[in-house]
């Protein structure tokens, strides 16, 4: 056995925390789902979680009513590209781009996604699509109408704990052969606010710098290019405490220490924090809503209605997804949607004001 290359991402993790002390929980977080979206297809009911593209054709086809109606009203720019971030098997595209034909808008088809297995199921569903591994990579020549579902929550997150020495970064260490948490022996209370340095002990803050970055660079797309951007996910716009991590597998929630590698790991996403760097790059805060009263703005019980006179012999099972969608102890309040703009372009649906 000795000089064996270490074959689990949780043998890896133990190898290395052995040789130079505690990792990062982003360190731990990043890499865990780096391997988990590698080497599988997590959705549907065979994976380990269903998103909403899968539940129900709606959702992705209102997505694409928004996109078309927000670049009708803004003149029906031309050399337009829709981006989306982790399409997942490429579900809602599909749904969203045969939405936006039917209004008239045929745009470039641009994915980023660093999964291969991933990639080949996107492909199948939208054959024209281009893929990305970021978006520094994207078309600077036209308008962008960028949307991601379910990206942002699994961006690695970093952690703050008030320790009885002051703040320090929360990391990931061994007892035996257990994953745990530990304090990193470095002061961070310089990170944080100063009405916060006295927190109560044990107070844990999140922030996820990743998501941040990338809500930074589609604001400054959208003020440079044009164009509209849709970020649906579940979390908080209350700037609340407390960890949120957590881990999926087989559609069950399970120790986020238990099995590296081969769960989904996610995080809360803070929209109000998000928020700020977006308008601190000079877009529209179009405003940010709960999925339900979204969907509900954009029709989808008038659409749930219509499709349920065309076939009734699914009226039931319509019924069912829609309000898994929209439902407040389901999807419909726990998960949001977030909506920027160019400066100079109209203001979205179901945003209100």
């Amino acid at each position: 056995m000795n000089g064996q290359v270490p074959t689990s991402q949780a043998e890896i993790f133990r190898r290395l925390i052995r040789a130079t002390g505690p990792i990062s929980l982003a360190h731990y977080m990043a890499e865990s789902n780096a391997r988990y979206y590698s080497g599988r297809d997590p959705f549907g009911s065979g994976g380990d979680f269903i998103t909403a593209p899968e539940i129900s054709q709606m959702f992705g086809e209102l997505i694409g009513l928004w996109l078309a109606d927000i670049w009708l009203r803004a003149g029906r720019p031309a050399q337009v590209h829709y981006v989306e971030l982790g399409p997942g098997r490429g579900t809602l595209a599909s749904d969203a781009l045969r939405s936006m034909k039917q209004h008239g808008l045929n745009p470039a088809v641009h994915f980023v996604e660093t999964s291969p297995l991933l990639r080949k199921a996107q492909q199948n569903a939208v054959p024209d699509a281009q893929f990305h591994d970021d978006l520094s990579t994207l078309p600077a020549d036209g308008p962008l109408l960028i949307v991601g579902n379910e990206f942002l929550d699994a961006l690695p997150i970093r952690q703050l704990v008030r320790t009885a020495d002051g703040w320090r970064e929360r990391m990931v260490g061994l007892e035996g052969d257990d994953f745990v948490f530990v304090a990193g022996d470095r002061p961070m209370d310089a990170a944080l606010p100063p009405e916060r340095h006295d927190a109560a002990e044990g107070t844990i803050v999140e922030t996820c710098p990743a998501a941040a970055a990338v809500v930074s660079e589609i604001a400054g797309r959208l003020a440079q290019q044009q164009g509209a951007a849709l970020l649906i996910d579940y979390g908080h716009t209350d700037g609340r405490d407390g960890s949120t991590l957590q881990a999926v597998r087989a559609h069950e929630k399970v120790n986020p220490f238990a099995a590296p590698g081969e769960a989904d790991l996610t995080a809360l996403v803070d929209f109000a924090t998000l928020a700020r760097v977006a308008r601190s790059r000079d877009v529209a805060w179009l405003g940010t809503a709960t999925q339900g009263n979204w969907l509900r703005a954009l029709g989808i019980e008038a659409r749930t209605q219509a499709l349920s006179e065309r076939a009734p012999q699914y009226r039931a099972e319509l019924h069912a997804a829609r309000d898994r969608l929209i439902a407040e102890d389901q999807m419909g309040h726990l998960f949001k949607v977030m909506g920027l703009a160019a400066p100079d372009w109209p203001a979205g649906a179901g945003f209100g004001g």
